[in-house]
């Protein structure tokens, strides 16, 4: 199976709050991209519809909250997998940051915020 990733994703395990249409779940995150996240299910998770899921989570050891509006792309009993929708620019930075520290490559860095950039250009 061909590889289809366009973005590098780095390991980062926090907890995290999942909300939809007044519902509230607890998670936590276990990978993150400048494209999406994976959140682990949580146990009394009951999909919503097609509307946006906001998700929130601190970078470990601050007071930084990230909060992005997620689109859910596909979910089992184990992870959640999300594709961002929108982001503010403040959480966009920071993520932007956390991926740059563990990415550890600047050339590829920059080649994938391109690609993030010519996505939004098509849409």
């Amino acid at each position: 199976m061909a590889e289809r990733r366009k973005f590098s994703r780095v390991v980062y395990r926090t907890p995290a709050t999942i909300t939809q249409n007044g519902k509230s779940w607890e998670s936590k995150v276990l990978d993150l991209s400048l494209k999406g996240a994976l959140l682990a299910t949580p146990e009394d998770w009951e999909a919503g519809n097609e509307a946006d899921y906001d998700v929130r989570f601190c970078l470990q050891d601050t007071d930084i909250e990230l909060d992005m509006d997620l689109k859910l792309v596909q979910e089992n009993n184990e992870y959640l997998r999300f594709q961002i929708d929108h982001i503010d620019i403040d959480s966009a930075s920071h993520l932007k940051r956390l991926v740059e520290l563990n990415v550890g490559n600047d050339d590829l860095l920059h080649r994938e915020l391109a690609q993030l950039t010519d996505l939004k250009d098509t849409v």
